[in-house]
């Protein structure tokens, strides 16, 4: 539950993950909008990249496969089809290995913390976020849950400012995404390799262009 927190010193508030270009351009308006969108983000690039890599990722850390999570760690850094993309992704797994350096645990734990901080340029934030969830012991579906409800809760939190929205408004796309969150997670760990895959074009083009938007809120 603690690892689902949007509070969770990872920074993941400071981004909208290209919701915020969306609304900008007027590709995504109000709240009927923001919960396709959104619905659509979670089924195309979380259920086929972030969330199965995190499960793998999980796994190889839970096993001790060290060359798995370096693998792991590459292909989701350059898959990102964006400069801000990537940047998130290496900004919020630097921050979990700090926190998680703070949080010394026992056995190899520490050993797999030393791999995580070497992962060249940087380790990124599912895999960063799967050490944290494999020392809790938690059962991979459940930790699947919590990354996928975090996630969700922080895109809902972006539209509230970006839109904006009110806080029940906000409430009623959280209980849209919660509904499809766990068919997502079931089809993220029942995913193989070969299905894994980050294909989102118009996600890609609106990132590059808020890159440069005049006015913004968010990171990315």
């Amino acid at each position: 539950m603690w690892l689902a927190s949007p509070a969770l010193p990872v920074g993941g508030f400071s981004y909208s993950e290209v919701l915020e270009a969306a609304i900008d351009t007027g590709t995504v308006q109000g709240e009927a909008g923001v919960a396709e969108w959104l619905i659509d983000q979670l089924a195309l690039a979380q259920t086929r990249a972030d969330l199965p890599a995190a499960a793998k990722a999980l796994q190889a850390w839970r096993r001790g496969d060290h060359a798995r999570v370096r693998a792991l760690n590459d292909w989701i850094r350059l898959t990102r089809e964006s400069s801000e993309l990537r940047q998130q992704t290496e900004q919020m797994g630097r921050s979990m290995a700090e926190w998680l350096r703070q949080r010394p645990a026992a056995g190899g734990a520490d050993t797999d913390l030393g791999l995580l901080l070497a992962l060249p340029p940087a380790p990124t934030w599912p895999v960063a976020w799967a050490l944290a969830a494999a020392r809790t012991g938690a059962p991979l579906r459940e930790a699947l849950l919590s990354l996928a409800f975090g996630w969700a809760e922080n895109m809902v939190q972006a539209a509230i400012k970006a839109v904006p929205l009110g806080q029940t408004a906000g409430q009623r796309i959280l209980q849209r995404l919660t509904d499809a969150i766990p068919a997502a997670v079931d089809a993220a760990i029942n995913l193989p390799d070969s299905g894994r895959q980050a294909f989102t074009p118009m996600l890609a083009i609106l990132s590059a262009q808020h890159e440069t938007q005049y006015s913004r809120l968010f990171r990315s």
